[in-house]
């Protein structure tokens, strides 16, 4: 179906060299494109899109009666999802798949951090301490769960996976199918009797109402003495009190945590203070690294094409999930609008945690 904007303007406000907007600009020559940042953002900015390209405050969507289309620049999309949002009809696509080098090698450094008490040593170095704080552990013979097998946690999973350890996986469909580096794919129902087993385990979600609190009391009791617990996807993914509780009593090897509940986190929060805790403030995706962005620029490139076109959309969001639809999916809900926004339709099981 071809799109029936004559000369639609389209928003971006994910940051491109002068290469990436010329190309971007290809895609839909002789439009308006308004570059901005976040930070400039206005609001009649948004009031005056047809097409976003890049995430934008959620509040001000209330007022894009043009929107057709938004493309986020964030492999996570539940604040855009939710209703009364984006006006009725608008497409919703996210950046899943452009996170996963990463963040995966940020829950990699994590844990190598942690079970060689890496971050001990370096608080010994800022005291001038010259101590051995002596057993440590390996990634070798260990067994990782990883609670979320989409882009990111695949490609931590096969990291995990290449340094010894057998990797146990939950998804939501478990019938979507095992990668080769994952020993066997579980549901979620299965979630109680797979944590005793981990040595790491590692939460790449992103936010649900069954994700909150997933990670509660009574499962942190169930893990193994010494595991270490990662957590990438969203804050309140884990029970933060119970959480403290588990650290400060030795009951856990470590925790590595890039988002946190509350976030930011309080500067009086005792989990600052533990010492067996790595905080990074929501840092593992975004722009840290380039080829993230470089993926993004090329993704939305691409979708800005197949939209100008009337061809489908890659990594269409179901709003009523939150996660990212399987191409057939997405090319089913295109085909029956009054469906688009309401209607659950099957994820796709590369999308996973949001950045």
């Amino acid at each position: 179906m071809q799109p029936d904007l004559p000369n639609p303007t389209i928003l971006v406000t994910i940051p491109m060299t002068p290469n990436q907007r010329r190309e971007l600009e290809s895609q839909a020559s002789g439009h308006a494109f308004v570059y901005t940042s976040r930070e400039a953002l206005q609001a009649a900015d948004v009031a005056a899109a047809d097409i976003i390209l890049g995430n934008v405050p959620p509040a001000l969507l209330t007022g894009a009666q043009r929107l057709r289309w938004i493309q986020l620049n964030s492999a996570g999309s539940n604040d855009y999802a939710k209703p009364g949002i984006l006006p009725e009809g608008t497409q919703l696509t996210n950046a899943s798949g452009s996170y996963g080098l990463a963040i995966s090698e940020h829950m990699l450094g994590f844990c190598l951090m942690l079970i060689k008490k890496l971050h001990l040593y370096r608080d010994n170095q800022s005291r001038a301490l010259w101590h051995d704080e002596g057993p440590v552990t390996s990634i070798a013979s260990s067994t990782t769960l990883v609670i979320g097998l989409g882009d990111i946690g695949s490609q931590f999973a096969s990291r995990m996976q290449a340094l010894g350890s057998t990797v146990l996986g939950i998804r939501r469909m478990p019938a979507a199918g095992k990668p080769d580096f994952v020993a066997s794919v579980h549901g979620l129902d299965e979630l109680d009797e797979l944590l005793p087993q981990a040595d790491f385990v590692a939460l790449t979600l992103p936010e649900t109402p069954q994700t909150i609190h997933l990670i509660n009391r009574e499962r942190l009791a169930l893990m193994k003495p010494g595991t270490v617990l990662v957590n990438v996807g969203r804050g309140n993914a884990i029970e933060t009190e119970a959480l403290c509780d588990a650290l400060a009593a030795g009951h856990l090897g470590g925790a590595g945590l890039d988002v946190t509940d509350p976030e930011p986190l309080p500067a009086d929060h005792r989990l600052w203070s533990l010492p067996n805790v790595l905080i990074t403030p929501h840092v593992s995706g975004f722009y840290h690294l380039q080829a993230t962005l470089d993926s993004i620029v090329a993704l939305a490139t691409r979708n800005l094409g197949h939209f100008m076109r009337g061809e489908q959309l890659e990594n269409v969001v179901d709003r009523s999930t939150g996660y990212r639809m399987t191409q057939v999916a997405a090319a089913q809900s295109a085909s029956q609008p009054d469906a688009k926004s309401s209607s659950p339709q099957q994820p796709d099981a590369a999308s996973g945690a949001s950045s």
